[in-house]
C-alpha cells in the first residue's frame, strides 16, 4: 500500500520531455503546488496538504527522479536540472487545467521551486521556500568545518559511479542518517512513515544523486546566468528557514533579499522537517503568503 496524503486523489500526470510524475491531488480553490525535499516524497506534505484544502485545489507531486514518479536515465546534466524539473511542474499543473498556481518548496523541491518562479514568472503568483539558499548561494556559504552538515552535497557532486556505488551499498544507513540528524522531533516521522522514505530512497540512487550532482554543475550555471543579468523573483516570496546564518556565518535574510525584493523571512523553531514537525506554523505561513 503506497502511503499518500489522506482524503486526496493519486494521479499520473505528464511533466516535461515525456516524464511522468505522480501526484496527490485534492481540495479546491486557487491551486497551490506543494514540492517535497530530501530523502522524501510528496507524503512529507500529509498535513500541511489538508490544513490548505478547504480553500485551496492542493497538487503534491512526487519529483523527477523521486518516489513513484519517472526516473529517466541521466543521459546529459539537463535531465535533473532544476530548469527541467521546474518545467514538470509547470506541465503538471496545466494537465490539470492551470494556467497560474502558487508554488511552495522544501529542501530540493525549494530550489526547484525558486527555478520556476526565475524560469516562469507568468505561471508562478506566490512563492514559498523552506529551510534553503539557492544553489549558487548554497556553494558560497559552505566553508570550514561548519560546511560538514552538507557532506552529502560534495561526496554527491563526484562524477557518475562511485557516488551510486557507495550509497546504494549502504541505502537504508545513508539516508536513514538524515531523517535521524535533521528531525527536530523524531516523532514527527513515524516509523511507517521513516520506512516508506527509505523505501522510495533506495529505489532511487541514481536519479537522486544526478539530482544533486546536476547542483554541482548545470544549476549553477543557470543560477549565475540569471544573477549577472539581474533576474529576480516577480511574485511575493517566503522563506522560512532554521537558523542557518547564525551555524554557517552568512546573512540569510540578505541572501534571500537580493533574488527576492517582495520577501517575508522568517526563522523557525522547527527541525529541517519543519512541514511534519510544525504543520499548523508551516501552513499558516502558507496562508499568508496567499493573501499577499
Amino acid at each position: 500500500m503506497t502511503l499518500s496524503v489522506p482524503g486526496f486523489d493519486l494521479l499520473r500526470l505528464p511533466g516535461a520531455d515525456g516524464v511522468e510524475l505522480t501526484a496527490a491531488v485534492g481540495g479546491s480553490g486557487s491551486p497551490v503546488v506543494l514540492l517535497h525535499g530530501f530523502p522524501q516524497t510528496h507524503l512529507m506534505w500529509r498535513h500541511v496538504a489538508g490544513r490548505l484544502a478547504d480553500r485551496h485545489t492542493v497538487i503534491c507531486p512526487d519529483l523527477r527522479g523521486y518516489g513513484a514518479s519517472d526516473k529517466p536515465v541521466a543521459t546529459g546534466p539537463e535531465v535533473y536540472s532544476k530548469r527541467a524539473m521546474a518545467a514538470d511542474v509547470v506541465a503538471l499543473a496545466a494537465a490539470l487545467g492551470h494556467e497560474r498556481f502558487a508554488l511552495v518548496g522544501h529542501d530540493r523541491g525549494a530550489l526547484v521551486a525558486f527555478r520556476a518562479g526565475l524560469d516562469h514568472p507568468e505561471t508562478i503568483t506566490h512563492l514559498g521556500i523552506l529551510d534553503v539558499v539557492p544553489t549558487l548561494d548554497m556553494w558560497d556559504v559552505l566553508h570550514g568545518v561548519p560546511a560538514a552538515v552538507g557532506y552529502h552535497l560534495f561526496l554527491m557532486a563526484q562524477p557518475p559511479g562511485l557516488p551510486e556505488t557507495m550509497i546504494a551499498n549502504s541505502a537504508d544507513a545513508f539516508f536513514g542518517s538524515f531523517l535521524d540528524a535533521w528531525a527536530g522531533d523524531p516523532a514527527a516521522l513515524p516509523p511507517e512513515v521513516r520506512a516508506a522514505y527509505l523505501r522510495a530512497s533506495a529505489a532511487a540512487v541514481p536519479s537522486i544523486v544526478a539530482d544533486y550532482r546536476a547542483s554541482a554543475g548545470i544549476d549553477v550555471t543557470h543560477d549565475r546566468a540569471d544573477l549577472d543579468a539581474g533576474s529576480q523573483l516577480a511574485m511575493p516570496v517566503t522563506v522560512i528557514q532554521q537558523d542557518w546564518g547564525a551555524r554557517l556565518g552568512y546573512d540569510a535574510a540578505g541572501v534571500w533579499r537580493a533574488w527576492a525584493p517582495d520577501l517575508d523571512h522568517r526563522l523557525t523553531g522547527a527541525g529541517h522537517f519543519m512541514a511534519e514537525e510544525a504543520p499548523d506554523e508551516i501552513a499558516g505561513a502558507i496562508r499568508e503568503l496567499l493573501l499577499r
